[in-house]
């Protein structure tokens, strides 16, 4: 019986051993609650200094991803305005895979004013002129107390295409996020219209 006995323990021990490594392994897993906002990248100095001040990111074009673009209808035919909207690197990936826009996010959207006309493809919007940008810059830790152009996980700010360094916008509250509040349940994003950040 002697055999048997020491076959038990050495079960036992087995599991208990096992059992000791899974807690260790998932004692420090946060929670969806608690997951760390770690950055995809380093915040794009062209788009926020230490300070807390916006502006629109040199060469965004070139160096952001394209997520994809928004038609705003006319009350005739066609599109009144055009919105194409890029994102820093590493932004789509990490939200594919994560679920949420980490630290460091930024967020570019260009608007511009259309022209329509006929074509052999039927009447057809394209842009024309280039009205402005808005830029956000993901913030979840409160970094700018009291600065009214960040608040709710983001820093938001208009940009009149004559100047890419200094915003118009005074409080984001009733001047951005008043067009974003449908958006709210997926950080304020309209992540649908987005087909790279589709899961």
């Amino acid at each position: 019986m002697q055999p048997l006995r020491i076959t038990g323990f050495v079960i036992a021990g087995m599991i208990v051993a096992g059992l000791s490594a899974f807690a260790a392994q998932t004692a420090g897993t946060p929670s969806t609650a608690e997951r760390p906002r770690t950055a995809a990248t380093i915040i794009d100095p062209s788009a926020a200094d230490s300070n807390g001040n916006l502006h629109v990111p040199a060469d965004y074009r070139t160096r952001y991803q394209y997520l994809g673009s928004w038609a705003v209808a006319a009350e005739g035919k066609g599109s009144k305005e055009m919105h194409s909207v890029y994102a820093s690197p590493g932004v789509a990936a990490a939200y594919s895979k994560d679920g949420y826009f980490t630290d460091g996010a930024v967020i570019v959207k260009e608007v511009f004013e259309t022209e329509t006309e006929e074509m052999t493809t039927g009447t057809v919007s394209h842009v024309k002129t280039l009205t402005g940008w808005f830029v956000m810059v993901r913030d979840s830790k409160d970094s700018y107390p009291g600065n009214k152009l960040w608040g709710d996980g983001w820093g938001w700010a208009w940009f009149d295409k004559s100047d890419s360094k200094k915003t118009t916008t005074v409080d984001y509250k009733s001047e951005c996020q008043t067009c974003h509040i449908p958006a709210k349940g997926s950080e304020w994003i309209y992540v649908h219209g987005y087909p790279s950040l589709n899961r």
